[in-house]
């Protein structure tokens, strides 16, 4: 896609469309030549970028089968739009690995990134952890506390379980991703944040909607790109590179060394179904080398 504007729901659109790429005019020559090698590369059925594997934050990707190269691809395509991405799938497909990929990519690598677990901190919490508070909002606050989006002022905030978070406090998100401002509890004061929000969930979004479990309003600003991650048991050719690099993490991890991993071994893998995924895979090869 070429355009004289860098229109963000253009290039929205012609990625839902199916565009590899895109670039605003004037261009730099060097800018052109790597569009079209990463398009000659996906003609030729090769990686997005002569790649199947890579290090993003100590957190490893892979892609090497079909829809994970396709994923990579719109991370990359992704990452400089600067939207939210919803990121969908079943627990332990690798949401954050790919919410990290998308800001390893992106103009605020250099800045933070921050993971909220929406559903590991507990609602009245949840509130004081995103915004902050001031000094007497309430029993215990004896000093002020900045929130993880204050935290993460310029940077990237993965907002993971977002299905879990209270109805009251989806609003006040919905608020932020609108006007990108907030105030402390106890204070009224305005803060302003320049903060890309990244959301993942594994739960059924038209059910959520239904149940009014997960606000309208809220899942059609978080969905101004989504990326669906299919189960491990839909990528098979992917487990032995995994394996092997769970292996090396965990007997680093251990002081253990490797051990080998038997081509019947490798079948056994690649035939089962696997439905914790990539945590399932992990806590396998560890088992494994712990106890032989």
């Amino acid at each position: 896609m070429l355009s004289c504007v860098n229109d963000t729901r253009k290039v929205v659109q012609a990625m839902r469309l199916g565009a590899h790429n895109y670039l605003t005019k004037p261009f730099q020559k060097a800018e052109l030549d790597a569009v079209i090698d990463q398009c000659i590369g996906d003609a030729k059925g090769e990686s997005y970028a002569g790649e199947v594997e890579e290090l993003c934050d100590d957190v490893f990707f892979v892609a090497a089968s079909p829809a994970m190269k396709k994923i990579r691809s719109q991370a990359a395509l992704v990452a400089n739009v600067d939207i939210p991405v919803l990121l969908l799938g079943e627990s332990g497909t690798g949401k954050e690995v790919l919410a990290r990929l998308i800001h390893k990519l992106s103009q605020r690598a250099h800045r933070t990134f921050l993971k909220v677990n929406c559903a590991a901190v507990p609602a009245d919490l949840l509130e004081s952890e995103l915004f902050g508070y001031e000094a007497g909002a309430f029993t215990g606050a004896t000093h002020p506390k900045p929130g993880k989006f204050e935290l993460c002022n310029k940077g990237t905030i993965l907002l993971d379980e977002i299905g879990e978070m209270p109805p009251l406090l989806q609003a006040k998100l919905l608020h932020v991703l609108q006007d990108q401002q907030f105030s402390r509890l106890g204070s009224r004061s305005v803060i302003k944040v320049d903060v890309r929000i990244l959301a993942a969930t594994n739960i059924n979004i038209p059910e959520a909607l239904a149940t009014k479990r997960l606000r309208e309003d809220l899942y059609y600003r978080l969905n101004a790109f989504t990326m669906s991650l299919p189960p491990l048991r839909e990528r098979k050719e992917e487990i032995p590179i995994l394996l092997k690099h769970f292996m090396a993490r965990m007997s680093e991890l251990y002081a253990r060394a490797p051990l080998p991993l038997s081509p019947t071994m490798l079948d056994a893998c690649q035939q089962h179904p696997w439905p914790g995924n990539l945590r399932e895979l992990s806590n396998f090869v560890k088992r494994y080398l712990v106890l032989g």
